[in-house]
């Protein structure tokens, strides 16, 4: 046993040493690649874990602990009215503001609590894909068209992977379906009004902190106002959830009290000690944050407050490392593309330009391809596709890029095989690039 471990040491130490001794630090490309992965872990860590993925952690907390299982299967479960649970599955991305990584810890969290596989996956798949912002967006953008086509393309792919989903692994979803069946939820600890007033709130959060800018010089517009008012938007919803905690969650008004000064404190301070804003809103939403782990943590009023917290760390301890592993891959590899620059990995930028032109099955089963491992945060793969059109891409691989390029990316693969295992997600990821590929191809045609 001992010379086995021995052996497997010395091999990974050759090759480590191997990586070492060749590494190719004198081409151009390789040092560009390297500047792309640590460009794109610096925007991801300042433009999107605070904003994005805490929130959507304790939103997963919520699903986990304060919704009740009898909900979930009654809406999710394998026994749930199909019409139903792919309706509210398909239509989850115009209320979720969220990209293919925000995404994950609400859909680890229904599967924990027995959602179907088809139900789910059509979830997973909707969340950023029916993105209700980035719709518009690309209306405005791209033509209404394009809108058009990407709205019908996400609501029919949600509702069609889940099932295909489903079919494929349908004795799994029959003994999930006879387990389910002897099943009795218990009562519901509290009105459901209650529990979803606590949740959209939290929604809300997440959804207005990442509220874009409005493209253009347009300043009447009503996503003009929103962008404009959006910190004071998402203050008033801060308020909204610390009532919340007080009347709902029965959490000690003085510790709520502390938490929401101390937040409005940082929020202030953080105006004069940061001059860039778009970091200086990063302070007051970590200290709240932190603040409402906190008290949470320490509330003797009722156990699920404290099980919230340890719920919402959980999905973070499971997801992050993971995404941290791909965003670095997609990074060295596919290269940077944000904020009007992009740097590249690799692969060369001017290789994709070349092969999404036309609308060859090739052409858009690249777009597919190349989109599903890159990463987009919300909204970004508008003014991406837009300077890809400039340089030649065709309608058809453009649209096929954008069904299959929001909804996954390569952090979002590494995570979704942690959740649901090696096979559902290479079957999911396959079905999702074969589908794009021939809505493209389609599109490009008509």
């Amino acid at each position: 046993m001992k010379t086995n471990k021995d052996l497997n040491f010395l091999l990974w130490l050759a090759v480590v040493f191997g990586a070492a001794f060749f590494l190719p630090i004198e081409s151009e490309r390789f040092n560009t690649a390297i500047a792309a992965t640590f460009d794109l872990v610096k925007w991801y860590a300042r433009e999107h874990v605070i904003l994005c993925l805490l929130p959507a952690f304790f939103i997963a907390g919520v699903i986990s602990v304060f919704v009740s299982q009898g909900s979930v299967l009654k809406y999710f479960g394998a026994n749930a009215n199909k019409f139903l649970a792919y309706t509210v599955a398909s239509v989850s991305g115009t209320i979720l503001a969220v990209c293919s990584c925000t995404i994950l810890p609400l859909f680890s969290s229904i599967h924990k609590r027995g959602a179907g596989l088809g139900p789910a996956v059509a979830f997973l798949y909707s969340g950023p894909a029916i993105n209700i912002l980035a719709i518009i967006l690309t209306a405005r953008i791209l033509g209404f068209e394009m809108g058009l086509a990407r709205t019908i393309g996400a609501v029919v792919f949600s509702i069609l992977i889940g099932t295909i989903m489903s079919l494929i692994y349908r004795k799994e979803g029959k003994a999930k379906k006879e387990e389910q069946m002897n099943i009795v939820p218990p009562p519901e600890k509290r009105p459901m009004w209650q529990t979803s007033f606590h949740f959209f709130t939290l929604v809300l959060i997440l959804v207005f902190a990442n509220w874009g800018a409005p493209t253009g010089n347009d300043t009447s517009s009503a996503w003009y106002f929103l962008w404009h008012y959006k910190w004071l938007i998402t203050g008033a919803f801060g308020l909204a959830l610390a009532w919340s905690l007080i009347s709902i969650l029965r959490i000690d008004r003085k510790k709520v009290f502390v938490a929401v000064t101390v937040t409005a404190v940082s929020a202030v301070a953080a105006g004069y000690l940061i001059p860039d804003p778009k970091l200086s809103p990063l302070l007051p939403m970590l200290i709240g944050i932190g603040a409402l782990a906190f008290i949470t943590l320490k509330d003797h009023n009722d156990p699920d407050n404290r099980e919230w917290a340890l719920s919402s760390w959980g999905f973070a301890k499971q997801i992050l490392p993971l995404l941290a592993i791909g965003v670095v891959t997609a990074g060295f590899l596919l290269g940077s593309t944000h904020d009007g620059k992009s740097i590249a990995g690799v692969i060369p930028n001017e290789w994709i330009s070349v092969l999404v032109g036309g609308n060859s099955v090739l052409s858009n089963f690249f777009a597919s391809f190349v989109g599903a491992f890159m990463y987009f945060a919300t909204l970004t793969e508008v003014p991406i596709l837009q300077g890809l059109i400039a340089s030649g891409m065709g309608k058809g691989p453009a649209l096929a890029l954008l069904l299959a390029g929001p909804s996954l990316s390569l952090p979002n693969m590494l995570v979704i095989r942690g959740v649901i295992g090696t096979g559902k997600t290479i079957s999911y990821v396959s079905i999702v690039i074969v589908l794009s590929t021939l809505a493209g191809f389609v599109y490009g045609i008509i």
